[in-house]
């Protein structure tokens, strides 16, 4: 059975960057300590408790997922702002965007008697169109631990240059084993699933995402955070769910004000309470690089057009 690296959580960034490159996933041992891991506990099991189980082979009958984490647990916000993953992000994602925003939130808990989920990518939320870039990057946090008879998610090291119908043979297929308040880091191209649970306890993992700003979120965080949530926030926690411009032009929006009441164009932090940034108007619709950027990718589409005729 293949093996999983797994590096110290103290691991430079850019270290941790080149296994993910080679292999498309690793461990990252004892991140949070047992501390941080009962604090996460005692504020998402009231509602991992509540949430059914999903509906079909894929979800999981015996599966439940909860999402809205931002909005409903301070200790998850702590994950995903996580100065390590943070920093993986800016290496991993930046070359292919001006900046990432978080993807998914959401509590995975596989029950006793739950077969093996199916091997897929989980880049394919945008279907197979996207080539040549890679999407997302990833992670599950180990809130229980994770052994292979309990499901520990499969994973398929190697596997991010494989053609998307490609399955892997059972002497490829490995499991991010590892124990609580570690975290499985793996990109959106790995092939992976969840494993069965063949014990008599639940798995507890927290699936938190990160994508490239000018892609569609899976999780919605607008609503599942909206503004009177989302006003009380870190900033920096405001901007990675979605509340700043993905880019120049992305994601500005008209305030539904009645005649002359209000500014036509503002960027999302206007709807935090930003009053600010409203009155700054269109310089705050991105910064200088990236309206050279779209500038460029204007003269550079015109130029192709000239020279196709």
């Amino acid at each position: 059975m293949v093996q999983l690296t797994t590096m110290r959580a103290d691991a430079r960034p850019e270290d941790i960057l080149e296994v993910l490159k080679r292999d498309g996933g690793l461990i990252l041992e004892n991140v949070l300590s047992n501390e941080q891991v009962a604090a996460v506990t005692r504020e998402i099991m009231p509602y991992v408790e509540a949430t059914t189980p999903g509906r079909d082979d894929f979800t999981g009958n015996l599966t439940t997922r909860t999402g809205a984490l931002v909005a409903r647990s301070p200790a998850c916000r702590e994950l995903v702002l996580n100065e390590t993953i943070e920093a993986l992000c800016e290496l991993f994602l930046h070359p292919n965007c001006a900046r990432h925003q978080l993807h998914l939130s959401q509590v995975i808990r596989i029950m006793p008697g739950q077969k093996a989920q199916a091997i897929h990518r989980d880049r394919w939320a945008w279907g197979t169109w996207l080539k040549d870039i890679e999407p997302q990057l990833n992670t599950i946090w180990a809130i229980t631990n994770f052994t292979k008879e309990n499901g520990a998610t499969q994973v398929v090291p190697g596997s991010t240059r494989w053609p998307d119908k490609q399955q892997p043979t059972a002497d490829e297929i490995g499991y991010a084993q590892m124990k609580a308040g570690s975290v499985l880091v793996y990109t959106g191209s790995l092939f992976h699933g969840g494993g069965e649970n063949a014990s008599n306890a639940d798995r507890i993992g927290i699936n938190i995402t990160y994508t490239l700003g000018w892609l569609r979120q899976e999780e919605n965080q607008y609503l599942s955070c909206p503004p009177d949530i989302a006003k009380g926030l870190d900033p920096k926690l405001q901007a990675l769910i979605g509340y700043q411009m993905g880019s120049y032009a992305l994601g500005y929006y008209t305030p539904p004000l009645p005649p002359g009441e209000g500014p036509e164009v503002v960027p999302p932090e206007f709807a935090l309470g930003d009053k600010a940034a409203a009155l700054a108007g269109e310089a705050t619709l991105g910064t200088s690089d990236l309206r050279d950027s779209l500038r460029d990718g204007l003269r550079s589409s015109q130029a192709e057009r000239n020279g196709g005729r």
